[in-house]
């Protein structure tokens, strides 16, 4: 099986087979991502870091990633300790990352961003979550959760919790499961629903979703709650935020007797109770761990 992309910019870019074969090399990963392998299958190559938004996971298991497989990185992980406060623009900072390194990953407050830059350099370009646009990296980690844990994606319920308008990461992944045989419930504050084009893309490619207000319309038949943060960064209105902070909270009383696990693209702030994380439903920590198999699979099937 051949994988096709030469950059990972958006999940749309990609097909069922394109993201079956990621989560089969993904698993093969996974020994060494563990250090119970070791490889140098990237010794010599460079992967080129762009962090202009603060991350923590994202950056530190592309980091992770490429250093277990032999391979080094060189960047920033924030646009303040780059020449971009000299003024240098966008276009000249990533021609000379694509000059010293073997592919690129970037993130960026602004949507299309990492397609751009993929017109620019010759060398395969990573989106690392563009604006409130795309995050395809952290939807093949989390379709590889489910798969790890519940051993198969075709067939689920998930429902998509919280914060639907802005949250890249929900957009991401409705696309992906939209080419699985799932059914998808979308939980939100009527503010925050998910876009309406991408309900309409989602019904054109003939995925019926439920939309609800109400988490206790969906619990009973969902095997995955993803819940998301509601993003004070992205609402342009501050009174907004704090009329719909906090909008659901997950907590172990209304887990009890579900099925359901629990994902969470992370940072969290009120969002899942602490009391949830040792618990049987809480899986977004082992989550947040697989973005290390994945990116080495990524990294692996793009850097020549």
């Amino acid at each position: 099986m051949d994988f096709n992309q030469k950059n990972i910019i958006s999940i749309r870019d990609f097909d069922k087979k394109d993201i079956e074969y990621i989560l089969k090399i993904a698993e093969e990963m996974e020994p060494i991502a563990r250090s119970k392998e070791t490889s140098d299958i990237l010794s010599g190559k460079l992967l080129g870091m762009l962090f202009y938004e603060p991350s923590t996971r994202t950056r530190l298991s592309f980091e992770a990633a490429m250093k277990r497989l032999g391979g080094s990185t060189i960047g920033f992980a924030e646009a303040g300790t780059s020449s971009a406060t000299k003024g240098e623009n966008l276009t000249d900072t990533v021609r000379i990352i694509g000059e010293y390194s073997d592919a690129v990953v970037i993130r960026h407050n602004m949507e299309g961003t990492a397609r751009f830059v993929a017109n620019i350099v010759d060398v395969p370009v990573i989106n690392a979550g563009d604006g409130a646009g795309q995050h395809p990296t952290q939807t093949l980690l989390d379709l590889y959760t489910m798969k790890r844990i519940l051993g198969k994606i075709d067939k689920l319920h998930i429902a998509l919790v919280g914060d639907l308008k802005y949250g890249r990461t929900v957009h991401s992944l409705a696309y992906a499961l939209a080419m699985f045989n799932v059914d998808m419930s979308f939980v939100s504050p009527n503010e925050l629903k998910m876009p309406r084009e991408i309900l309409h893309d989602l019904n054109k490619s003939g995925v019926e979703v439920y939309e609800t207000g109400n988490i206790h319309d969906v619990l009973d038949k969902t095997d995955v709650l993803y819940v998301t943060r509601i993003q004070k960064e992205r609402f342009p209105d501050p009174t907004e935020y704090s009329r719909i902070k906090g909008a659901y909270t997950i907590d172990s009383k209304l887990l009890e007797g579900s099925d359901a696990i629990v994902m969470h693209p992370l940072p969290r702030v009120d969002e899942i109770s602490h009391d949830v994380d040792n618990t049987k439903y809480g899986k977004y920590f082992q989550q947040a761990f697989y973005g290390v198999p994945v990116r080495m699979a990524l990294l692996k099937s793009i850097i020549k």
